[in-house]
């Protein structure tokens, strides 16, 4: 296997341009954060910043944890993997990733001063800085599940890179997800079952059809929640479709103004009114 590696200090752009650096080495795998992509595609682990704290993120993303490290060799062996970029902020963070995972002899380290611009360093910093910005090298419905409840965006990008087995320059677009984890300095941030509530009762009572939300109930998980609802209904009104309204109206909702991932939503009409 062959190992390189993608070095650059905190929030100066690496994980915005590992695709990039990964497509001009002829490289299909990134190790980032403690997940193992693909191309586009998350392969396995969990993401280091879904940890509570900047400390265990760290101990994260170099498999520090026993259970972390095992996954991902087995991944790893089991992808049968020829190149694999692996990002870190510094050369002994990729060394030790690469001991860590058994991946042997890093042949060749990029660091970010070669990809990005003094500006475009400059401007990551100030976005990660002022606005607690992280960017993951995937799809935002690659990511989702592993982030219920942060905020996260999706950022269309066109890349043009050169092959490091030619001269030719190259056009792609692809797609990466920008985060902001709780333990970013911008404080962590808790949603509670109470604004819950209040969002799905204020959505559902103005799908036509509804005449009022009488309870809402929320059993949560590790990564997301399931909904339940007793519903007054108006009389005429057909229920299946009714309640498949219902359903897309708090799933675009919760999506979009909380991130957290629903696991179900279960609907009881508990009365007609005329």
């Amino acid at each position: 296997m062959q190992v390189y590696a993608f070095v650059g200090k905190t929030g100066t752009g690496k994980s915005y341009n590992a695709l990039k650096v990964a497509k001009s080495h002829d490289i299909k795998y990134i190790i980032d954060d403690a997940i193992l992509i693909k191309e586009t595609k998350v392969v396995a682990g969990k993401s280091a910043k879904t940890e509570a704290s900047k400390i265990a993120s760290v101990k994260a993303a170099i498999f520090f944890y026993d259970d972390r490290r095992k996954e991902m060799i087995s991944a790893i062996k089991r992808e049968k993997i020829d190149k694999i970029l692996i990002l870190g902020t510094s050369d002994d963070m990729v060394q030790k990733i690469a001991e860590n995972l058994k991946l042997g002899k890093i042949e060749k380290t990029i660091y970010i001063e070669e990809i990005a611009s003094p500006e475009k360093i400059e401007e990551a910093r100030k976005s990660r800085n002022e606005e607690g910005k992280h960017v993951v090298p995937v799809p935002t419905f690659e990511i989702k599940k592993q982030f219920s409840g942060y905020f996260m965006d999706p950022l269309r990008m066109f890349d043009i890179f050169r092959r490091e087995s030619s001269n030719m320059y190259e056009a792609e677009s692809s797609e990466k997800t920008i985060i902001r984890p709780t333990y970013s300095y911008l404080g962590k941030f808790r949603i509670s079952d109470n604004v819950i509530k209040e969002i799905v009762t204020y959505i559902v009572e103005k799908v036509e059809g509804i005449d009022k939300v009488l309870k809402v109930f929320t059993e949560k998980y590790i990564d997301g929640m399931r909904i339940e609802l007793d519903l007054q209904i108006k009389f005429g009104k057909n229920i299946p479709q009714l309640s498949k309204d219902v359903q897309h109206a708090i799933t675009q909702s919760i999506d979009t103004m909380t991130g957290i991932n629903l696991f179900g939503i279960d609907i009881n009409i508990t009365s007609i009114v005329r």
